[in-house]
């Protein structure tokens, strides 16, 4: 485990207890029915967070949605723990999931594909998910990856923004500046260019790789964004996790209009001025992953050592239609998707 043995690993992990204990949650389901794993036993659900933890009305409240509906059906309980500020103690987390019997237990973001594969291998007979991150290589029988095809779903954001500009300038903010998150900026260009060539987009992200604050500091997405709308641009999707909510103000108060990711945030945003604005969200359905995958626990039917992809054939990505502002450009829309889908358009993964 990196050099790091179990019982010092066990100490940081309740360590992390004591530390994360506000941000720890057990829900039953209150009625004690249904059993969770393929043994009877009733299922408990150890989920760790990204960063900002549950609350962002984005990636990670996917996560628990995704949670909830399968402990709604099935019956159980979770328990939820955030990373501390700087994600240090994400292997802690994980450890103290498995040590207290949580399985299976899920990690929330490419930062647990790290360390993972470890955690997995010193707890075998727990059953462990990550969400964006491939363990096809990592060689454990334990561990699940849940992938998404980021870009398929961006290139319709692209697609959408280019055909509601109005100013023929557009603008993307990515939280972390990584390989994920590029994914996310290289199919929104795509699509945008696919609808009309020379299009201006402009494109900026929070903070370098490694950095992560960059998903959760909205003032700091709010002054990207503003910069973009200042420029010109009319239109701007973020994929920056909960620093969105500054995009979303930026556009209020510029006239502008924004794109939302991973959940429907015309849904989820609470506010109604902010939800005047979300003229779309580029769905990623880390809830239907995560249900499907704890469904699959349930059952006994998890294979390990493999991954998962969540793409437009499958409905792993999409664009909400909440709010009727794409309705007039849905028959485009669906076009550009069935040429994804059919091979015809082949999307980019890197900018």
């Amino acid at each position: 485990m990196r050099g790091m043995k179990a019982a010092a690993l066990l100490l940081a992990g309740s360590m992390a207890l004591a530390a994360c204990a506000s941000d720890e949650t057990d829900t039953g389901s209150g009625d004690g029915g249904g059993g969770g794993s393929a043994s009877g036993e009733e299922l408990m659900v150890g989920l760790a967070y990204d960063t900002g933890g549950r609350g962002d009305k984005s990636f990670n409240d996917s996560a628990y949605a995704g949670v909830e509906a399968a402990i709604e059906e099935m019956g159980g309980e979770v328990q939820e723990l955030s990373p501390n500020d700087d994600g240090s103690d994400r292997a802690e987390l994980l450890t103290q999931l498995a040590e207290q019997g949580y399985d299976p237990v899920i990690g929330v973001g490419f930062a647990y594909g790290e360390i993972i594969g470890d955690i997995a291998a010193e707890y075998p007979e727990t059953t462990f998910a990550v969400v964006d991150s491939s363990v096809a290589e990592m060689g454990a029988d334990n561990l699940t990856g849940l992938l998404f095809a980021e870009e398929e779903g961006s290139f319709l954001a692209g697609a959408a923004a280019a055909l509601k500009s109005e100013t023929g300038h557009i603008g993307f903010v990515g939280g972390v500046e990584n390989p994920l998150i590029q994914k996310f900026e290289a199919g929104y260009v795509a699509g945008a260019q696919a609808v009309k060539p020379d299009i201006i987009i402009d494109t900026q992200y929070i903070s370098p790789a490694g950095d992560f604050s960059g998903f959760g500091d909205p003032a700091r997405g709010q002054i990207v964004a503003q910069g973009m709308f200042d420029a010109g641009a009319d239109i701007v999707y973020h994929a920056a996790g909960g620093s969105g909510q500054g995009v979303f103000e930026a556009a209020a108060a510029s006239g502008g209009r924004a794109i939302g990711v991973d959940s429907d945030q015309y849904e989820t945003v609470g506010d109604p001025a902010l939800q005047a604005v979300i003229m779309t969200s580029m769905l990623k359905r880390v809830d239907n992953a995560v249900e499907s995958f704890i469904t699959d626990y349930s059952e006994g039917a998890v294979e390990g050592g493999q991954d998962i992809i969540n793409d437009l054939s499958t409905d792993g990505v999409g664009l909400s239609t909440s709010g009727g502002q794409i309705d007039d450009i849905q028959t485009q829309i669906d076009e550009y998707r069935q040429q994804i889908i059919d091979g015809e358009i082949e999307v980019p993964t890197i900018p």
